[in-house]
């Protein structure tokens, strides 16, 4: 299973930028209740698609990367490839949902 990785503004290039294969970026807070609902789900996907790496930006910690990426509501999901936002999904989504939503992009 993939380790789920919590980015900052220093680490945000390295881990999601210049990152091979897909990235999924998860922009929550630790009081937002669905945010704490997505994150199980997240890591079954990250489980179930080795070649995904999911990382987690908490925007109350990490507010200029939220700002950057235009995060107005959470959870804010942003799957990167290559360093470019590929999707974006905002709410929180069965897993069913999610794969569907990310069709293509999890390999």
């Amino acid at each position: 299973m993939n380790d789920v990785i919590n980015a900052t503004t220093e680490n945000f290039a390295a881990e999601v930028l210049e990152a091979e294969g897909s990235v999924i970026v998860d922009f929550w807070a630790p009081w937002c209740g669905p945010c704490r609902q997505l994150s199980p789900i997240l890591d079954q996907i990250a489980a179930e698609h080795p070649n995904v790496k999911v990382v987690k930006v908490n925007v109350d910690d990490e507010f200029d990367l939220a700002t950057e990426y235009r995060v107005t509501s959470i959870p804010a999901i942003k799957l990167f490839r290559d360093g470019e936002v590929k999707k974006e999904v905002v709410g929180a989504r069965p897993k069913g949902a999610l794969e569907k939503d990310f069709e293509g992009l999890l390999d």
